[in-house]
């Protein structure tokens, strides 16, 4: 049987005016460089080209391929696929924006508060710099962002599918299952299927969806290490994502009430891929940015004052 530990109030009704605010500004902050295909965008979009026909799988480059679902889903949507892709990734990042008000305000922040935590979400330089490119990491925030919002709504459920969503995603963010599992938020059946079905998923996806790819390992080594702290626009790139949401979330997680302990296990466990992929290949920005789901909660309750 699934716990509900974790009790707070419900959201507020989604009133249209600040969900169309919130698409509006992520659209002005996007319109920039809309649909643009660089490095690993590049991969992704041609991963939705291969799942319309238009390419063969040997022109597709792992591991992009095989986080499937936000080039799955920009393949079946209708026009032309640089403007259906970046729409999505609008849509994904506007929905990212109000799922953080949504959550702040079950913790039992007030609206302005609330709507500050949307807010921390749009005006970054993560939705500036990364979101108009065709990158997953959009989808990967948005069901991260569900997933941290159904826990602490105390929507257990909820959390398992955004667990699955995100883990389509990407492929790291089947640690969100485990963590679920092991924090007794669901039982051990509901926990052990949804595993299951998510390593199901990527193997699919990996040996018969996208096969044939040639092999790759992330091998951690000291070279790479070395290289990355001598890269001063990757350096940059992170200091720039982190803004005031990493210390403003870190500052928030002293202070944290208590039905926001969690975040700091789950911020700490997501980070554990970060440091691995830091060892192996070359990040940016984007790492901070798959964060700010839980960072952003924590950030608020610096204003939230302490039950007596």
């Amino acid at each position: 049987m699934l716990s509900t530990a974790i009790r707070v109030r419900a959201p507020a009704q989604l009133p249209l005016l600040t969900i169309t605010a919130f698409g509006t500004l992520a659209y002005l902050l996007m319109a920039w460089r809309w649909g643009g295909t660089v490095e690993d965008s590049l991969a992704y979009f041609d991963t939705a080209r291969h799942l319309r026909g238009e390419i063969p799988v040997t022109e597709l480059r792992a591991p992009f391929p095989y986080r499937l679902l936000v080039p799955g889903i920009a393949a079946m949507l209708p026009g032309e696929l640089h403007h259906a892709f970046a729409s999505l990734n609008w849509a994904l990042v506007t929905a990212s924006a109000v799922l953080m008000w949504q959550t702040v305000l079950a913790v039992g922040a007030g609206n302005a508060r609330a709507l500050l935590a949307g807010l921390l979400m749009l005006l970054s330089l993560p939705v500036y710099w990364y979101a108009p490119y065709l990158l997953v990491d959009p989808g990967s925030v948005c069901a991260r962002s569900l997933f941290v919002f159904a826990l602490l709504a105390g929507q257990p459920w909820l959390a398992l599918f955004a667990g699955l969503v995100a883990t389509a995603v990407r492929e790291e963010n089947i640690l969100l299952l485990g963590w679920l599992l092991l924090s007794g938020r669901v039982s051990l059946r509901a926990g052990f299927a949804a595993l299951a079905a998510a390593a199901l998923w990527l193997l699919a996806v990996r040996w018969w969806i996208i096969g044939g790819l040639p092999s790759y390992t992330w091998r951690p080594n000291w070279w790479t290490v070395r290289h990355a702290l001598q890269d001063i626009p990757s350096l940059l790139s992170m200091a720039g994502c982190a803004g005031v949401v990493l210390p403003l979330g870190l500052f928030g997680l002293w202070r944290a009430p208590a039905q926001l302990k969690p975040l700091a296990g789950l911020m700490l466990l997501m980070t554990l891929p970060l440091l691995y992929a830091a060892m192996s290949v070359r990040i940016d920005g984007r790492a901070i940015w798959g964060l700010y789901p839980f960072l952003i909660p924590l950030a608020a309750t610096v204003a939230i004052r302490r039950a007596p």
